[in-house]
Parts: C-alpha cells; sequence; structure tokens
C-alpha cells in the first residue's frame, strides 16, 4: 500500500499546525515554507479539512488556520480521510462484491491484502496529532514471532 502526498501532506501539515499554533492562527503559507509544500496544494487540503471539521479558519490580519478540536482528538486516520485519500491494500473497491480480477472475482489473497488494510487504519486511528508531535508513534524496538529486532536508523545504515 502506498499513501499519495494528498494523505502525506495533509498530516504533515497538520502536525504543523498542531505544533506552531499555541492558540493562536497559523498562516498557511507558514506551513507550506516550514514543511516546503506547495501553498496552493496546502490550500485545496484545507479547504478539505475544514469541510470535514477538523480545522478552522479565521480571517482578517493575524488570521489562518486553528485545529477544530485539540490535538489529542484529532486522529491521523481522519486527517487521511478528510482529504478523501482511502486507506486499504487492495485493488478492489472497498466494500464492493466485486474483486480486481478481469473475470470480477477476487484474488486468493483477497483478505489478506483488506486485513492489513484494516489493520493500517486502526493503527492511525490511535495515533493523534498530539503523539506524532511529541514523537510517541513508534520506538526503535520491534518484536516479531520468534526474534527481537532492533530496527537501525537509516543515518546508523548509511554509516555502516
Amino acid at each position: 500500500m502506498k499513501l499519495s502526498t494528498k494523505g502525506r501532506y495533509a498530516v504533515m501539515a497538520m502536525v504543523d499546525l498542531a505544533e506552531s499554533s499555541k492558540d493562536r492562527p497559523v498562516a498557511l503559507a507558514d506551513i507550506a515554507d516550514r514543511q516546503e509544500i506547495s501553498l496552493s496544494y496546502l490550500e485545496q487540503l484545507f479547504g478539505k479539512l475544514r469541510k470535514g471539521g477538523l480545522v478552522r479558519s479565521v480571517r482578517g490580519p493575524g488570521g489562518g488556520y486553528l485545529l477544530a478540536r485539540t490535538a489529542s482528538e484529532t486522529r491521523v486516520a481522519d486527517v487521511i480521510l478528510a482529504v478523501d485519500e482511502p486507506i486499504r491494500a487492495t485493488r478492489c473497491k472497498s466494500g464492493s462484491p466485486k474483486g480486481c480480477k478481469a473475470n470480477k472475482g477476487r484474488c486468493q489473497t483477497h483478505e489478506l491484502w483488506e486485513e492489513l488494510g484494516n489493520q493500517i487504519y486502526l493503527y492511525l486511528a490511535s495515533v493523534s496529532l498530539a503523539d506524532v508531535v511529541d514523537r510517541n508513534v513508534t520506538g526503535s524496538l520491534r518484536v516479531f514471532p520468534g526474534k527481537t529486532t532492533q530496527i537501525e536508523e537509516p543515518s546508523q545504515v548509511a554509516a555502516q
């Protein structure tokens, strides 16, 4: 599964907003500069985020955007879904009895990928913007059945 730039940029911008606002509106131009995202693209995303009830706009001098809920109440999954980004790992349309094969059947691994999409959604729904701001989303230790693996940072791998 690949998350498009729409979903990634929306999350990046919302985390920036959560970190920067401190109860005062933040200009999209400032978020665009910090996150290196096109201002016009952010305007489109924030229109969807506003319609989704995740942000509110403040007009006039010193205006900008504020989170509509607290950062701890705003889930990453909500942000992704608000910008029309489906969270799925299959080629099939979600909820459709038709499969992705030419004969409209489902492939043998459909349930595997569908459940992966469900697990991704559950994970993203369990993570708030506050978690991301506070860097409470992951550790460096991963447990796999039968072994424990230390995940190395990309800079550590490059140095080897």
